[in-house]
């Protein structure tokens, strides 16, 4: 069975940094697109970060660009996405997904077939 878990979410002051990873199990995902999304309370889920396959491509949403950094390790089948200058409005559930495919960054939703079941993360101001 295919699982993604995420970690790492927490409560953080405005200006502060937090990691949160995602662990695949039940098959590599070292040839897929991985992303983070996260959706706020009454909000749509929005596109966070992408990364490609081999790690070498990124994509960041604008209002996270500068801030937050993804990245992967391909051997650990883990994709991690550093936050940092966090602010009161990046208070979220970020959720963790994989694509079925091989190639660069995606930004839209409906390419990845698999998600995890969230993790918290509070940004107090």
């Amino acid at each position: 069975q295919v699982q993604l878990v995420e970690s790492g979410g927490g409560l953080v002051q405005a200006g502060g940094s937090l990691s949160v990873s995602c662990t695949a199990s039940g098959r590599t995902f070292s040839s897929n697109i991985m992303g983070w999304f996260r959706q706020a309370p009454g909000k749509e889920r929005e596109f966070v970060a992408s990364v490609s396959w081999d790690g070498g491509s990124t994509l960041y949403a604008d209002s996270v660009k500068g801030r937050f950094t993804i990245s992967r390790d391909n051997a650990e089948n883990t994709v991690n996405l550093q936050m940092n200058s966090l602010k009161p409005e990046d208070t979220a559930v970020y959720f963790c997904a994989a694509t079925r495919y091989r190639g660069g960054p995606i930004a839209t939703m409906k390419p990845y077939a698999y998600w995890g079941q969230g993790t918290q993360v509070t940004v107090s101001s």
